[in-house]
């Protein structure tokens, strides 16, 4: 693909919105190689995004698990005057129903979903900001709507700029816990619990080697995973759920990511884990910037010690590790698993929106607002997911 294909309208002056936007050209990409020196340099700048939006997390899921389900990159810059990248969107474009959709890359495996952006900018951002690169996606790409799903509405302190569009509340809540400078170990996990989760570590510290620990070798993290995709697939099929980590690609992806690491040291996905001479007991993965911890996978031993809350033990060690580091918040991912409630008693706020750009896309967004609501709803009616649970077991 030659660097014209590539890149749209590159060096391309900004029309006549500029006047009232501080947007004075915009790039799209549709080669992630031809993408990856801007964006690397948003993140080396005081930039505003979550780990989710790392090249490293996003490059090998495109790779790996959108190219095969037949999607394609729509890396869209947008530069000041001077040429300074002021925000990214990390996007691929699907077809669907005849309708053109972009969304954000990751998929269901990116918890959270941003653009990168430049921090000085983020806190100054104006809607006009917003329409100018708008516009030159829709001058420039065909594409009728765009699907902006699970942002959070902050992040690091600071507001999401897309929170200034027409928004609503996303199908799933994900709940956090906030960690304040110096806070007791008691009041992240209470007394009670400690000393629960204690007794039966007790028995867990019987078993020979046993002990927490964060992957850091490469033989580590191999042995970890292997153990992971044998575990999990068994545990999946005990809640006659579908296993998400057979689909095209996915364990390649988390494979890769797991396996890179990051300049500052650890990895793109950081593997925690209760581990004995034995066997693997349990193992929970997810992604850290310095200041926050989200989970994204996890699991525990089909044998017999299962019965002592291995799981339990791992995200209380896991709350513990990352208090001691100055981290001042974590999530264990979206979703109202009764166990991530007794760790985090807050709901992270995040939201969904849907930009049109065409007349078609007026229509298409208007459908997936209704349908997101009423996911929501259902999803927050205890009556209408026991109904929903009811059907999707019969028809499995």
């Amino acid at each position: 693909m030659t660097m014209a294909a590539a890149i749209e309208s590159r060096n391309a002056a900004a029309p006549a919105w500029s006047a009232s936007s501080r947007i004075a050209a915009v790039d799209i990409f549709t080669d992630l190689d031809q993408a990856e020196t801007v964006w690397r340099s948003l993140e080396l700048q005081d930039h505003l995004s979550t780990p989710y939006q790392r090249f490293d997390f996003l490059r090998p899921w495109q790779q790996m698990v959108g190219a095969r389900a037949g999607l394609q990159p729509l890396v869209v810059v947008a530069y000041d005057r001077d040429r300074k990248p002021l925000l990214l969107f990390p996007l691929v474009l699907r077809q669907a129903w005849g309708i053109r959709i972009a969304h954000f890359m990751g998929g269901k495996h990116a918890t959270f979903n941003m653009a990168l952006w430049n921090r000085d900018f983020a806190a100054v951002v104006s809607r006009a900001d917003l329409d100018a690169v708008f516009a030159a996606i829709r001058k420039r790409v065909s594409v009728d709507v765009l699907a902006f799903d699970q942002q959070p509405l902050t992040w690091q302190d600071l507001p999401n700029p897309m929170g200034l569009l027409r928004h609503q509340a996303s199908v799933n809540d994900c709940p956090m816990m906030t960690i304040a400078p110096g806070m007791p170990a008691t009041v992240r996990v209470s007394h009670s619990m400690r000393q629960r989760l204690k007794t039966k570590e007790r028995k867990l510290q019987a078993l020979p080697g046993y002990r927490y620990h964060v992957a850091a070798g490469d033989a580590d993290i191999k042995r970890l995973l292997d153990a992971f995709f044998r575990i999990k697939p068994l545990r999946m099929a005990e809640q006659n759920l579908p296993n998400v980590f057979a689909e095209p690609g996915v364990e390649d992806f988390i494979r890769d990511a797991c396996m890179t690491p990051l300049p500052g040291g650890g990895r793109v996905i950081e593997i925690h884990a209760l581990d004995s001479d034995g066997e693997v007991i349990a193992v929970f993965a997810g992604v850290a910037d310095g200041t926050r911890f989200s989970m994204m996978f996890n699991t525990y031993t089909v044998s017999a010690i299962s019965r002592y809350s291995p799981g339990l033990i791992l995200v209380r060690h896991i709350v513990d590790h990352y208090a001691e580091r100055g981290y001042r918040s974590l999530d264990l991912g979206v979703g109202s698993d009764g166990y991530k409630k007794l760790f985090c008693k807050a709901n992270e706020p995040i939201f969904d929106c849907f930009i049109p750009l065409s007349p078609r896309g007026s229509a298409a967004a208007i459908a997936m607002s209704a349908s997101s609501r009423t996911k929501r709803l259902v999803k927050t009616s205890p009556a209408l997911l026991r109904l929903a649970h009811s059907l999707r077991r019969a028809f499995r």
